[in-house]
C-alpha cells in the first residue's frame, strides 16, 4: 500500500497565522482564504458609464472571503470593477466576508485579477473583493462613483 503524503494547506495553519498579512504558503493552497467549491449562477455589472446599465450573466465556479473564481461569456479586462450579484446566504464565510467587503445593492464590488479564455469559449476570471479599508480606495471610487 502506497502511503500518501497529505500537503499543508491554509485550512491547516494556526487561526492566528491565516489573519496575518505577510504569510508565506506553500502547498496545493497558498492562499490566505480558504477557497470552497461553489458553483451558482451569478449576475454582474462592469462598472463603466457605458456598460453599468447591462446586466450580465456567469456562475461562480469557488468562493473565498477575499475572493470568487467565475465562468462568463462576456469579455472583461483586467483591472475592471465589477458588480457581482451571488446567494452567499448559502455559504457560512460571506458573513465575513459582508464585513469587509464593499458591498452595493445586494452585490459585491470585485476587481478582475486574472483573466483565462478556456476551449469553449468561456472565460475564467478571478476577482478579488474589494475591502472597506482598501488602502487606494480613491482609485476605485471614480470607476464606482456613478453607482452610488
Amino acid at each position: 500500500m502506497k502511503e500518501v503524503k497529505k500537503e499543508k494547506s491554509a485550512k491547516d495553519m494556526p487561526k492566528e497565522n491565516i489573519q496575518e498579512t505577510n504569510i508565506e504558503f506553500s502547498g496545493p493552497e497558498r492562499r490566505q482564504f480558504v477557497r470552497l467549491d461553489y458553483a451558482a449562477p451569478l449576475a454582474y455589472k462592469v462598472c463603466k458609464k457605458e456598460t453599468i446599465s447591462n446586466i450580465l450573466q456567469g456562475y461562480t465556479v469557488n468562493v473565498s472571503q477575499s475572493g470568487a473564481l467565475c465562468k462568463i461569456k462576456d469579455k472583461v479586462r483586467k483591472n475592471d470593477i465589477l458588480w457581482v450579484s451571488f446567494d452567499r446566504n448559502a455559504l457560512n464565510i460571506c458573513k465575513d466576508m459582508e464585513k469587509n467587503a464593499v458591498i452595493y445593492q445586494n452585490g459585491i464590488i470585485g476587481k478582475v485579477v486574472r483573466i483565462e479564455h478556456n476551449r469553449d469559449k468561456d472565460y475564467e476570471i478571478g476577482i478579488r473583493f474589494i475591502t472597506k479599508e482598501e488602502k487606494n480606495f480613491n482609485n476605485i471610487y471614480p470607476k464606482v462613483h456613478f453607482l452610488i
